[in-house]
């Protein structure tokens, strides 16, 4: 009878052991040669089933994540879940990925991928999340990705694909977030992403696309979240995003062609991040902006508008951010315009007039007035203060000064080649103006980094040693922005100077990780000239942690000297951490150019000038002979052409 018993328990143990589910043997082969090329042996253990039951590359916030559905009914499981994310993986993507045909989400965000994506992509029709974002993909992006109708979520931000948005993609009619950020597509926004009306996110920002901003945006009533900055789209912004209702987070920037106006904001109540800089905005400010009342950052900067600043600002009750500048804003500015939670005021460069509004003192608000005709001498130095006046009123040379030198973001110091170097180390805000203690110079910044989970910080430093100088230090701290920095020198002689421009990229490594992907690029204009374009430090300089200098020239004819860098939304945003982005400066240095250099330019033009009108009364004498020759032998009958032109051909 024991024998019994004991012969129908292994009976049944090995009935048991056959039942339970198993993957499938290709998945099994195709995900061992993924983990053997990304050397992740240490980290998932196929010694047993990859499948098996609470396995700990099976969790929720497992990394790498392998996940499978073993269904009902059957014994087999598949591998439905792959996320293999910033753990610096590399080479091309392995054809073994696509023998995993079940998989419903693939992360492999993060990492140091390159080449393009395979054709064979188009093969993961069950696919629902997919990221292949902050990598260092290139080649076309692939039509297959059209076929993977399945998609809720599609991100390949970030990379360096090059050619148009394939138009398959319209056919991804569930898609609910797209985030094509940075990913180096260029052309037209294809019509046929009039199809992804249930989007909800989308973020196209850094590409350089062409053409009008689509009017068939205006249709996607979900969305959420629309960023389109960087680009090389041409306005107006169209009227049908007034349909847009749900938008809680609106940022287009950078916009050519046609004006826009703000009438569209209406009904966007839902707003509470709205950035319409540089996009060509013209006319007046609607009262009723004011009905947005969920705003907590407003930049409408860098535009055509004109009028006063409504009075009805006083009932934005949760606003903190508030960028008017650069405009044609006029009157004086509204009593109750500082609201109880603002935190920063940017309305330079406007003709306004008045005085500083009630509540200006308020702890924690930093404002820039510069350039406006507002008395504001109360928040600086009253020296400093009237000579940035010279910045819209004519001024005379009242000093001496004939250079400046600052070192950006640090305390004072001297280079290896004799420079004294001021220091500028003086806590910014988001809307900040400040003056050295000796009215010699001045730095505004405007800018707040919203996504910025530490706060704004407008300093960035290292504890590096910066090669390809004797200076090492005076590069280990640097100015940020992320919109507007500015640098004025104050009080100078007019006449024709030197500006050198000294930069490392501090922030962005060069690594062989996926924190070296990051790409910083800005503008620089010198007295209102752009000199710069698209400026990527790290790859001017060679990598980064190196020394760069920029060299130019500009003349003074007021009496200042304004040094302007200003991100104009292009770059990756979020690398190595969030909100990586926007100007860096290490120190300026400006000098006049010397009055023996002035001479021998001079005497170099006097000598050219002696020559040319020896030579030319020689020429003269050569003409005057010539024709005194052709009318003594003149033939009575003749008549003989004196050519006064060049001989043409022909």
């Amino acid at each position: 009878m024991e024998v019994l018993r004991f012969v129908l328990l292994v009976l049944w143990l090995l009935q048991l052991g056959s039942a339970q589910p198993s993957t499938d043997p290709n998945e099994v082969a195709a995900l061992r040669k993924l983990i053997d090329q990304w050397n992740l042996g240490s980290k998932i253990n196929l010694t047993i089933d990859p499948c098996t039951q609470n396995v700990p590359w099976a969790a929720l916030d497992g990394n790498p994540r392998v996940a499978c559905d073993c269904g009902s009914g059957t014994n087999t499981c598949h591998i439905t879940h792959l996320k293999v994310y910033a753990l610096d993986i590399r080479g091309e993507i392995p054809m073994e990925l696509f023998v995993l045909k079940e998989l419903t989400d693939l992360n492999l965000g993060q990492n140091v991928l390159n080449g393009s994506i395979p054709a064979e992509i188009g093969q993961l029709s069950n696919m629902q999340y997919l990221s292949l974002g902050i990598n260092n993909l290139t080649g076309a992006v692939p039509s297959e990705l059209g076929s993977l109708t399945k998609l809720l979520s599609l991100s390949f931000s970030s990379n360096n694909f090059s050619g148009p948005l394939p138009t398959d993609l319209g056919n991804l009619i569930s898609l609910q977030q797209l985030y094509i950020d940075s990913s180096g597509v260029s052309g037209p926004i294809p019509r046929e992403f009039a199809n992804l009306k249930s989007l909800q996110t989308l973020w196209a920002s850094d590409n350089s696309f062409t053409g009008k901003l689509p009017e068939y945006l205006g249709n996607f009533t979900g969305l959420t979240d629309l960023r389109l900055e960087g680009t090389l789209l041409e306005g107006p912004i169209p009227s049908s995003f007034a349909a847009l209702t749900n938008l809680r987070d609106l940022r287009i920037g950078d916009l050519s062609g046609e004006d826009s106006s703000l009438d569209f904001l209406e009904n966007q109540t839902s707003l509470s991040i709205l950035s319409l800089r540089n996009c060509r905005l013209s006319g007046q400010i609607p009262d009723g902006l004011s009905k947005l009342t969920k705003l907590l950052y407003m930049d409408l900067s860098f535009n055509k508008l004109t009028g006063q600043i409504p009075s009805s600002f006083k009932d934005f009750a949760l606003l903190q951010y508030l960028y008017l500048g650069n405009n044609n804003l006029t009157g004086e500015l509204p009593a109750g315009i500082v609201t109880p939670k603002l935190n920063a005021l940017d309305v330079s460069f406007n003709p306004l007039l008045g005085s500083l509004p009630l509540n200006s003192a308020k702890s924690g608000l930093s404002m820039n007035l510069v350039g406006t005709s507002i008395d504001a001498d109360s928040l600086m130095e009253k020296n400093a203060f009237g000579k940035l006046q010279c910045l819209k009123t004519k001024c005379t040379n009242k000093v001496s000064s004939a250079s400046f030198s600052i070192k950006c973001g640090g305390t004072d110091q001297t280079s290896a080649s004799g420079v004294e170097f001021d220091a500028d180390s003086e806590t910014l805000g988001a809307a900040s103006l400040y003056a050295s203690p000796d009215g010699q110079w001045a730095v505004s910044n405007t800018g707040s980094f919203i996504s910025n989970p530490n706060g704004n910080r407008y300093i960035a430093m290292t504890d590096s040693q910066i090669s390809e100088t004797l200076d090492s230090e005076l590069y280990k701290t640097a100015r940020i922005s992320p919109g507007s920095l500015r640098y004025y020198g104050l009080g100078l002689k007019n006449g024709k100077y030197s500006v050198e421009l000294h930069f490392a990229e501090i922030e962005m490594d060069d690594s062989q990780s996926w924190k070296g992907l990051g790409r910083r690029l800005f503008d620089v204009y010198v007295q209102g000239e752009r000199v710069l374009e698209d400026f990527n430090i790290g790859k001017e300089a060679g990598g980064s942690k190196r020394a760069l200098i920029k060299t130019f020239e500009a003349n003074v004819t007021n009496t200042i000297m304004d040094i302007h860098f200003l991100w104009a939304g292009k770059g990756t945003c979020c690398i190595p951490y969030q909100s990586t982005y926007g100007p860096l400066v290490s120190a300026i240095h400006v000098s006049q150019v010397s009055d023996s250099t002035v001479s021998s330019s001079k005497k170099h033009r006097q000598v050219g000038k002696i020559v040319g009108i020896t030579i030319g009364c020689a020429a003269g004498l050569v003409v005057i002979s010539s024709l005194f020759y052709l009318w003594w032998t003149k033939k009575p009958q003749g008549h003989v052409q004196i050519f006064t032109d060049s001989p043409r051909k022909g």
